[in-house]
């Protein structure tokens, strides 16, 4: 099979292109754990607003010296599967993005390590303390990254790659992905929750992002 129609593909994050939430191990580091996972939880299965959620969770990382990235990224473990899905992107002169309701403190860390072209995640606010050290201060320094700004950066780069919206393909697991993934050529629901899986066209059940070609190869053979 010839694969000459350039794709997008983009991907969330946390329980996607990664096994872990990174909120949540960052909660860990501050004694705030189950308490961050249980917001985390609600979040994901769309019971609370994903907005609200956020700032509840971060205010809790309040205090948090930033080297704990460095301790939090080595601790992760990146989704089975995923090199060969982005490598074989590559191969095939396509793109790949990620865009996460997670923080670009670890996010440009996956960026560098798997080659990925795209990233959009929050920056997390910053003070000095009276150690001098550098601390999170409990708030979001950017704008939220809502389930309407992740559809919006998949058509967004789209555009700036020239690749049509039916070529565009988008993964995620939670509520926060649906509508990027509705709105997408080709919409995958990644070891999902109930609703994500439910309003989305495909769904992979096991945690290997390799099988998302499987899916990619069929709808192109549907298109020809």
């Amino acid at each position: 099979m010839t694969h000459t129609n350039k794709r997008l593909i983009v991907m969330d994050i946390d329980s996607t292109l990664i096994d872990e939430e990174v909120i949540d191990e960052l909660g860990a580091a501050c004694g705030y754990g189950e308490q961050i996972a249980q917001i985390t939880s609600r979040a994901m299965h769309g019971d609370i607003d994903f907005k609200q959620a956020l700032h509840e969770r971060v205010r809790l990382l309040e205090g948090l010296s930033t080297d704990i990235f460095d301790d939090v990224y080595a601790r992760l473990h990146i989704t089975h599967g995923a090199r060969t899905l982005i490598d074989t992107a590559h191969q095939r002169g396509w793109i790949v993005g990620v865009v996460s309701g997670g923080f670009h403190e670890v996010a440009d860390k996956l960026v560098a390590d798997l080659g990925i072209d795209y990233c959009y995640a929050h920056r997390l606010g910053v003070r000095t303390d009276a150690q001098g050290r550098t601390v999170l201060d409990g708030t979001i320094a950017s704008d939220v990254v809502t389930k309407e700004t992740k559809k919006a950066r998949l058509f967004q780069w789209a555009q700036e790659q020239g690749v049509d919206s039916a070529h565009t393909v988008a993964i995620g697991d939670g509520a926060n992905d649906i509508p990027m993934i509705q709105a997408a050529g080709v919409g995958i629901a990644f070891c999902a929750k109930p609703i994500t899986r439910q309003a989305a066209a495909y769904h992979i059940d096991t945690r290997d992002l390799s099988l998302a070609l499987n899916i990619i190869d069929a709808h192109e053979g549907m298109e020809s």
